[in-house]
């Protein structure tokens, strides 16, 4: 897997290296029965490759490192949709009946927003944003609702506002 590097005056000739990370991409998004995978995808691997795609489960519970974000335009921008199958793994849409594709491999919630943000942050060697904390750049969006309250629905959260560096960039027009 490859390693991470990001210049620093620590280290011999000014590079500090960081271990493996795995980036979720689009894939969170495909990460789920939909007609690419179900007719496409599952019968061209097989039963038992199949299985062992997108296994976000597992390497979150073995401590890897998640980073995530989007893959557009090949893919859909929206993060909260790729958040809501990222711990689903369902589309969002698709109803609690629908079945989980590799539901052993989900996410939670709190796992997969730090893949979005804490993630992401480190992969990109941004130290001082990702987290909420004193001394880090207030780089944040407000959502309209609590997604820890409901969250069956994630992807029908909104953004009401966004601010970079503790400045509002972006206000609904109900903000």
């Amino acid at each position: 897997m490859p390693r991470s590097v990001s210049p620093s005056s620590s280290e011999p000739g000014g590079a500090r290296v960081r271990g493996p990370v795995n980036h979720l991409r689009a894939a969170t998004l495909r990460a789920a029965h939909e007609p690419q995978m179900d007719v496409l995808t599952i019968p061209f691997l097989g039963a038992e490759r199949a299985a062992l795609q997108y296994p976000f489960g597992d390497l979150h519970r073995s401590g890897a490192t998640l980073a995530a974000g989007s893959d557009w335009p090949v893919s859909s921008p929206a993060p909260m949709a790729a958040l809501h199958t990222a711990v689903h793994r369902r589309q969002p849409g698709a109803g609690p009946e629908a079945p989980a594709f590799l539901p052993e491999q989900r996410l939670g919630l709190g796992a997969a927003l730090a893949a979005y943000t804490a993630g992401s942050a480190y992969v990109n060697h941004l130290d001082d944003t990702g987290t909420i904390r004193a001394g880090n750049l207030a780089d944040l969006a407000v959502l309209d609702r609590d997604p820890f309250e409901d969250p069956a629905d994630i992807a029908a959260a909104r953004v009401l506002q966004t601010y970079v560096g503790g400045v509002r960039v972006h206000a609904a027009d109900d903000a």
